[in-house]
């Protein structure tokens, strides 16, 4: 090897492998966003599903809906609180109900979604964040926490 090129191999290495571990990087943090997507959609079905047999307005939908761990936050999710999470009552139409408590009659469906969730990616020099669709799931009302016998507790 000649003396002008001692540390060549060395320089070259640095390059290709800063290349490579960013694509590797880049890689696993493609798979956990996946993997949050998949959690967002369930997390939105889960709550819509428990919001249709809990009392209207009832906090623990959204709790339950986000894994929480009684502080409102997700277990399952870094980053996601009941605070993203809205849960509603349509009508027929699928129109939001103004008055859920006023008008219980007219709730047919109960739709859950995201709202201002952003997941952070720890990918060197790419974008720091992903803004997260809605995810809304629909589901057709059930007891709304009114059981057969007619005493409402909360779940």
């Amino acid at each position: 090897m000649q003396r002008s090129q001692r540390g060549t191999t060395t320089v070259e290495f640095a390059i290709i492998g800063t290349v490579l571990m960013t694509i590797l990087f880049a890689m696993i943090e493609f798979g956990r966003a996946l993997f949050v997507m998949n959690a967002l959609t369930e997390v939105t079905r889960r709550a819509a599903r428990v919001a249709t047999v809990c009392p209207v307005n009832d906090p623990a939908g959204a709790s339950a809906g986000v894994f929480g761990d009684g502080d409102g936050r997700s277990t399952v999710v870094n980053g996601l609180t009941t605070a993203n999470l809205a849960i509603e009552y349509l009508d027929q139409a699928g129109n939001v109900v103004a008055d859920p408590v006023g008008g219980f009659g007219s709730i047919r469906y109960v739709r859950a979604r995201i709202v201002n969730f952003t997941h952070q990616l720890v990918i060197p020099f790419v974008m720091p964040s992903i803004a997260m669709p809605a995810f809304p799931a629909v589901v057709p009302r059930e007891s709304l926490g009114i059981p057969r016998e007619g005493v409402v507790e909360p779940c």
